[in-house]
């Protein structure tokens, strides 16, 4: 029983290590990674819900009375189109942070800009 459900415990492992990426570190990169392992995780989850155990492909044959669905399938080719453009709109942000702020450490782009903010109010003149 426990061996059937392997996978499972796989994906879940594999969000949970996204999450805590995500979550730990201050490295805008390493949240990207981070981000994108959670989204594996959550696909090869939809993909197991998929299978079922003795099903074939929904192609009608003779013989053959078990299907896997496939709509999970078809719903994580989508997801993995969206991830595809959400890392790429990250890490094009993560480089015109870099370019901005010089670094890609999310506390001292933090810091920069509180530095920044509180200059700017410094130079305006009082009424």
């Amino acid at each position: 029983m426990t061996g059937d459900h392997y996978i499972y415990w796989f994906s879940f492992t594999m969000m949970v290590i996204g999450l805590y990426t995500v979550i730990s570190h201050g490295n805008l990169v390493k949240k990207l990674i981070g981000l994108n392992l959670f989204q594996i995780g959550v696909f090869m989850f939809y993909i197991a819900l998929g299978k079922v155990k003795g099903g074939q492909a929904p192609i009608i044959e003779k013989g053959v009375e078990t299907y896997s669905h496939p709509l999970p399938h078809v719903l994580i080719l989508t997801a993995i189109v969206v991830g595809i453009a959400t890392t790429s709109i990250g890490l094009a942000l993560t480089v015109r942070i870099f370019e901005a702020y010089g670094t890609i450490e999310e506390d001292e782009v933090i810091e920069r800009d509180n530095v920044d903010e509180r200059d700017n109010v410094d130079d305006e003149p009082a009424p």
